[in-house]
């Protein structure tokens, strides 16, 4: 288990590392190929003007570009990604006189940690959920939805704030959050692009406008194929894994799998949707949002080992078994 923790580490640093580099050489791609389609306006009566070299300039802007803004959304989601994903998802601060039970039964398990008491938050959902974000175990944070609340006794909802807090001591969650910041902004990028390009072809005709179009609607497919399709698939190769070996730390946290075995068996009836998540965030999640689907290409972007599996595992831990 604590080579799993150190790998988590390590693979943070290779991941941001990684999307650095695939947005360098993004812009690099958008810069040949302004390279190889741009050319002098022809206007007629004139004759053609000589082709221009612009040598290595338009490559060394477009790496300088798509640099600039890689570095950006990497400081971004460190420093403000996990309060973006409390907005989005609706999440507010669990009132301490409201929610006193839960605020204890945090602050118990983070002192059986070994780190600060994580900030409690609370989503207004009937779908049975809970999830943790934060860049490190000082800035982290739980939050339930009152469907989660409303449905677990108080040795289930121990289980699930254990695997939550297995993530924010794992280093899950930093690794999450910045995929999850950079994926977001290719897919937001791509989208302004294209409607750019649409808006331009509309304004512009031939020569120049035209080039101009095809490099704006090149950039944002790429951008795209980074938000809809690269991106996903890089955080599916952060592990699966990582949601079974939470499974177990919470597991060795509390001394007791049959509260997080049972917490399982309940969200595996869940039916309601997560109105709030989407493919970024709902990698966060104890139980994935957008799993509970019968179409087998969904199925291609799960985050998460089905609930089966997680539930067989916990099961032969309970019966004394090793996993």
């Amino acid at each position: 288990m604590y080579s799993e923790i150190a790998s988590n580490r390590r693979r943070s640093v290779v991941f941001i590392v990684l999307f650095f580099v695939i947005w360098l050489a993004l812009g690099a791609a958008c810069g040949f190929l302004f390279k190889a389609v741009a050319h002098p306006s022809v206007s007629p009566g004139y004759p053609p003007a000589p082709p221009t070299n612009y040598g290595w300039t338009p490559v060394i802007v477009g790496i300088a570009i798509c640099g600039v803004l890689a570095f950006g959304g990497i400081i971004y989601s460190l420093n403000a990604g996990a309060r973006l994903v409390l907005r989005v998802s609706g999440a507010v601060p669990a009132e301490p006189d409201q929610y006193r039970q839960l605020h204890d039964l945090v602050e118990s398990l983070a002192i059986g940690e070994g780190i600060p008491k994580p900030a409690v938050y609370v989503i207004d959902d009937p779908s049975p959920n809970a999830f943790a974000t934060g860049v490190s175990p000082e800035k982290a944070s739980i939050t339930f939805t009152t469907g989660l609340l409303a449905i677990m006794n108080r040795e289930e909802l121990e289980g699930v704030a254990s695997h939550e807090m297995s993530h924010i001591k794992n280093h899950d969650i930093r690794l999450l959050l910045v995929v999850g910041t950079m994926i977001g902004m290719a897919a937001l990028l791509a989208s302004i692009l294209w409607r750019s390009a649409f808006f331009a072809s509309m304004g512009r005709g031939g020569g120049r406008g035209n080039q101009a179009v095809l490099v704006i609607f090149v950039a944002g497919a790429l951008l795209a194929v980074v938000g809809f399709i690269f991106g996903p698939l890089i955080r599916l190769a952060l592990s699966r894994r990582r949601e079974s070996l939470a499974d177990v730390s919470g597991v060795e946290l509390t001394r007791n799998p049959a509260g997080l075995l049972s917490a399982l068996k309940k969200l595996q009836q869940n039916d309601k949707p997560f109105k709030n998540m989407n493919h970024a965030t709902a990698a966060m999640c104890i139980d994935d949002p957008l799993q509970h689907h019968d179409a087998w290409y969904h199925r291609l972007y799960d985050t998460h080992p089905p609930i089966e599996e997680r539930i067989a595992a916990l099961e032969k831990i309970a019966s004394g078994q090793s996993v």
